[in-house]
């Protein structure tokens, strides 16, 4: 319902990726630089955005699903508006209302900086507005922003794909790779850290193509390089790099950058050189497990985690036991599966040869097996291990049953540790020694060897002592950081969980 002081109330649903999360705090930006307030727990919003996924089979049903549940809402609370955006709006389009007419806005991907005006003309003219461009008018990273986190922080590099895989419908709602000027990427860097942020991760559909647009094949180990020197920024991440842009410059940079950290999400989707080729991706199991080699060469400690495809149209018992073999010889710390699912548009879509259902099962529930029974091992070689630990809010769900707290190694894996007896927020870092490993987490159960208060946690406090500010136009943009597959914040109980980045390059 309306807030307090008689504003519009929003609720940003997301689905999907680290992209649609990243827009997401666009569109929350937006609506509040426009007048909105965010919505509370309580009642009913006067406005609800979903900012949807086209990546997987069930995105549509989820949708429409979450659509169905709100007419009867709508239909009680006057005023009340719908809208509907991302990836499956720019598919879908004018059918969106045709199948859910009382939804009053549909915009696509690159739009998203119309939301305010789109919501108003359908208040005034009383019919939906469909609006969907082809090209990218705005960059978002020069929109209004309303950061989920205080800490860490999304930085886009680039937007759009140059890829053709055959089973990926994002290139095409997403358009072209376009590339960001690298110090304008550095300003908003240095702008999120004056505000507090000591994480930041650098997001690309094809993150590691960066330069493409630019014509220098170096760009990005330049950037990272860059970055590094950033006082203030204490750690550096990226996703989701492709196998084949891959180069030798942007290990060394990795090795050599001591605030970008040791963890690499490398997407395989699958191990067999012929379903490589039929998937149109540009690389062969040689040449990525010669990756995994020269990134464990250069630095011995890294965390490697990767995106499986199981079931691609014409996938045998062999070609699945070759992404088996590259399982086990790439020993991931942790692997976002999925079954392979038609999308409309693609080329897969149409290939011979589905793979039956209970196949596809089968195949998935042996490479869960074999992916947790590795993921295990390498998190016990963490046991007896001193690590510092980023404060997260929010990733301990038990926290405060068990009386711990939560946060992220330097290689981004997830450590429930015991509470210090001195306060701690959010953003601190804490020095913790390791005594028990699970297939996903690592636990640190004695007491915290040390606690250094940060200025992200001096940030985290101030936004907790007075109500968010209306957010700048600035270039700011963040999110609480996870592992590669992050679904919507937590308050947001429709949305659903993904891998990689949006087409799990």
């Amino acid at each position: 319902m309306s807030g307090e002081s008689g504003l519009k109330s929003y609720k940003v649903v997301t689905h999907g990726c680290q992209m649609n999360v990243h827009d997401s705090e666009r569109l929350s930006g937006l609506l509040e630089d426009a007048g909105y307030v965010k919505a509370g727990s309580e009642g009913d919003p006067d406005l609800v955005v979903f900012n949807t996924c086209a990546v997987r089979e069930n995105a549509d049903n989820k949708l429409y699903g979450n659509l169905g549940q709100l007419a009867p809402v709508k239909s009680r609370h006057q005023g009340m508006q719908i809208a509907v955006g991302g990836c499956l709006a720019q598919k879908d389009r004018e059918s969106i209302v045709k199948r859910a007419p009382w939804v009053d806005v549909v915009f696509g991907t690159h739009n998203i900086g119309h939301l305010p005006a789109l919501l108003e003309r359908a208040a005034v003219e009383r019919k939906a507005q469909v609006e969907i461009l082809e090209s990218l008018e705005t960059f978002p990273s020069t929109l209004p922003t309303r950061r989920e986190s205080a800490y860490a922080a999304w930085v886009a590099i680039s937007v759009g794909c140059n890829n053709t895989c055959t089973f990926c419908i994002v290139p095409a709602l997403r358009g072209k790779e376009e590339d960001r000027r690298p110090g304008d990427v550095l300003a908003e860097i240095e702008a999120l850290v004056d505000e507090g942020v000591i994480e930041v991760t650098l997001l690309g559909q094809n993150v590691n193509a960066y330069g493409s647009d630019l014509g220098d094949r170096e760009a990005f180990s330049k950037l990272l390089r860059a970055a590094g020197q950033i006082d203030g920024l204490e750690r550096i991440r990226f996703t989701s790099p492709h196998p084949r842009d891959f180069t030798d410059d942007v290990i060394a940079a990795m090795a050599e950058t001591p605030s970008v950290m040791h963890q690499l999400h490398m997407p395989l989707q699958s191990g067999s050189d012929r379903v490589l080729k039929a998937m149109r991706r540009s690389y062969r199991q040689d040449r990525f497990l010669g990756i995994i080699r020269k990134v464990r060469e250069a630095m011995p400690d890294a965390a490697i985690s990767t995106d499986i495809i199981v079931g691609f149209p014409g996938e045998t018992e062999e070609d699945f036991e070759e992404t088996m073999h590259v399982v086990r010889e790439a020993r991931f710390t942790n692997a976002f599966t999925f079954q392979y699912s038609k999308r409309p548009g693609t080329p897969a879509a149409e290939m011979a040869d589905q793979v039956p259902k209970e196949v596809v099962q089968a195949r998935y529930d042996r490479l869960i097996a074999l992916q947790e029974e590795i993921s295990w091992d390498e998190n016990k070689k963490q046991v007896g291990r001193t690590l510092e630990i980023l404060v997260a809010e929010g990733e301990g769900k038990k926290d405060d049953r068990t009386q711990r707290l939560s946060g992220r190694a330097p290689d981004n894996r997830l450590v429930h540790f015991s509470k210090p007896t001195e306060p701690v927020r959010p953003g601190d870092v804490v020095t913790v020694e390791i005594t028990y490993a699970a297939p996903h987490h690592l636990l640190a159960e004695g007491p915290a060897l040390g606690v250094r208060r940060t200025r992200a946690g001096d940030a985290w406090e101030k936004r907790q002592a007075k109500p968010a500010d209306k957010p700048a136009a600035s270039a700011s943009t963040g999110v609480m950081l996870g592992l590669p597959g992050i679904g919507a914040p937590a308050q947001l109980p429709l949305a659903a969980p993904a891998g990689g980045a949006c087409c799990g390059d």
